[in-house]
């Protein structure tokens, strides 16, 4: 392994786009999906509710397993096409198998609507049929869950046909979004040269050690999103609008209403933890302000927000971020280090930045593989070696389901729970940062990064929350212009970050860049972030508590995650969700970083 970040590897999945391989099993795509739906027509259709319970059980469970192979077939050469275009948006091949990819998948959406509503006929028998053993009994909680979930369908030839639409309309918008901000670079003077950066490396200036550098990336970043600004809005007024119409159609209280049941907690959840929250604001603004007093600022501009402070000198190869994940990992459970450490090995990362990639971060399983794959921008900084650490959570949690054999039913796991191993591990990392500190100048350093993360995930999540909210209320009465929208944006900002910020140096275009805004599926992409971050703060303390024997309860929840609910999750480690007091625990050990972090900031300043 080199010390330069490292590209991806998948060809041990399929030889290339071109190979023989892959256009047999691309071409074997329909012939799966039509045979789940023949069965069903032959096997299901015809059921009624007089039928016996073991008839039912033995023939939804052959439907399943069907699906299930289906589901895993296409859930492969979905996630090898977008290994290609995630990491290079000018592939014009990658986009076109994409774009004839979703034309097949939709008829297993279209599928699912059918089994749904034929299902809702048995939704009294349901137990019955799924005590006897077998496929349905195992996916007891996935049919509980569609009875449940039957009710906000419209007809099938409605849903059939915004399933149709839905190809030409929000994810059109969302591959737009996608194409616009990878492909946008600017030119920017840096290191003595003028240099032509992709939007992502732009974006990483924010944590560049030059205050100069900070300030005029964030200045050449306002300039940068308003050229894009016009198809950028167009793309989101496009998206919620979609989903307003749909959620209306389908008898839904309001957008938010559709993401708890996405999320699998209920609303009362979500207002515990968003109460928490708000009571923490005032916590989080002393920590600006202390930061901002390093900078000799009453009050931090955007540009410092996630800017570094103390010690700045460590920086990371990808050879020693690679051995200080393994190794830290390692104190926690030696599965976790050989996972991590094979991932690196086997070329699962691509973190190497360069033009025509996608920003952020993420990690998407390869079904039927046993295998993840990640994408990070990887720049050396302690930032990104956290970032690598939470993805590789990511795929550990996908190691944990494809350990326990679950099947791509059992495996979708809701968001608030998604992110339980992620942060859980980049915790380890972060504590491990912590506690090899030697001067306060890099104590300080490491918690301001733990602080940054925390707050990112706290403060401007929130923010993220009320921005959408309100584009959702608004968007009902009609279009938002671009100005109306980076207004939101500022105003959702003002009502979190308060005092803590310069509200004249804020960040307007955070809607343009972020793609979460930009899913037709996935509405409100936001608190389930800090559910992760809470819920896994929570479970480090009981693990502290416990020690190794916490660990293999803990394997066992990450493989369970797609198979109930978040709070009867929760009540395995005997916390309850819906109370306020949980989440008020979790705040309250980021309040114990906040108080050691303003100690220190008052030393080095004296």
């Amino acid at each position: 392994m080199t010390d330069a970040p490292t590209r991806w590897d998948l060809s041990n999945i399929f030889p290339g786009l071109d190979s023989p391989q892959f256009t047999q099993a691309f071409q074997q795509i329909p012939e799966q999906i039509a045979a789940v739906t023949t069965y069903f027509n032959e096997n299901l259709m015809s059921l009624k509710d007089n039928v016996s319970a073991e008839k039912l059980n033995q023939n939804i469970g052959v439907y399943l397993d069907q699906l299930n192979n289906a589901i895993e077939h296409a859930g492969k050469i979905a996630n090898y096409l977008y290994s290609f275009i995630s990491t290079d948006s000018f592939n014009k091949n990658a986009q076109k198998l994409f774009s004839q990819f979703e034309q097949m998948a939709v008829e297993l959406e279209k599928q699912d609507v059918v089994f749904k509503g034929w299902l809702k006929q048995f939704s009294g028998r349901l137990d019955q049929i799924t005590n006897l053993g077998g496929t349905a009994s195992s996916h007891a909680f996935n049919l509980q869950e569609s009875v449940e979930q039957s009710q906000y369908m419209m007809s099938q030839a409605e849903e059939a046909l915004a399933s149709d639409l839905n190809l030409s309309g929000g994810m059109a918008w969302e591959k737009l979004h996608g194409i616009v901000t990878s492909q946008l670079s600017v030119d920017f003077e840096l290191d003595g040269k003028i240099q032509k950066l992709p939007a992502p490396a732009l974006i990483n200036l924010r944590s560049h050690p030059n205050e100069e550098v900070r300030r005029r990336g964030y200045e050449t970043e306002l300039v940068a999103w308003k050229t894009v600004e016009e198809p950028l809005s167009a793309a989101l007024n496009g998206i919620k609008g979609t989903v307003n119409t749909l959620n209306q159609r389908r008898h839904r209280e309001d957008a938010l209403h559709s993401a708890l049941d996405a999320a699998r907690i209920d609303r009362g959840t979500l207002e515990a933890m968003l109460s928490a929250m708000q009571d923490s604001f005032p916590m989080f603004r002393d920590y600006f302000r202390a930061k901002a007093s390093l900078f000799g600022q009453e009050k931090m501009p955007w540009w410092n927000l996630v800017a570094p402070v103390g010690n700045t000198e460590t920086h990371f190869s990808f050879r020693e971020a690679r051995d200080f994940i393994v190794k830290n990992f390692a104190s926690f459970d030696r599965g976790l280090a050989d996972f991590a450490a094979y991932a690196f090995d086997h070329l699962w990362i691509d973190a190497e930045q360069r033009e025509g990639k996608m920003g952020g971060a993420f990690c998407m399983s390869i079904p039927g593989t046993g295998e993840s794959r990640i994408l990070c921008n990887f720049d050396g900084s302690l930032d990104q070696v956290s970032t690598i650490a939470h993805e590789l959570g990511h795929g550990f949690h996908n190691d944990c389901e494809y350990k326990a054999g679950r099947t791509q039913l059992q495996r979708r796991t809701p968001m608030t729970l998604a992110e339980t191993a992620s942060i859980m591990c980049e915790t380890i990392v972060a504590n491990a940062a912590l506690e090899l500190a030697s001067s306060p100048q890099e104590e300080l350093a490491i918690l301001d990064a733990m602080l940054i993360n925390d707050s990112q995930i706290v403060v401007d999540i929130y923010s993220r929350f009320l921005f959408e909210k309100e584009v959702f209320e608004r968007r009902k009465q009609g279009t938002l212009s671009a100005d109306e929208l980076s207004e939101i944006m500022l105003n959702a900002q003002k009502a979190t970050y308060g005092d803590g910020l310069d509200e004249d140096y804020l960040q307007k275009y955070m809607w343009t860049w972020k793609p979460h805004y930009y899913s037709i599926d996935l509405s409100f992409y936001n608190f389930p972030y800090t559910f992760g971050l809470l819920f896994a703060t929570g479970l480090y303390a009981i693990y502290q508590q416990r020690g190794p024997e916490f660990v293999p309860e803990y394997k066992d929840l990450l493989s369970c995650t797609g198979m109930n609910r978040a709070a009867e999750l929760a009540q395995r480690f005997g916390i309850d969700i819906r109370q306020k007091e949980f989440w008020q625990g979790s705040l309250d050990i980021i309040a114990q970083r906040v108080k050691r972090y303003l100690e220190l900031a008052q030393g080095i300043k004296a």
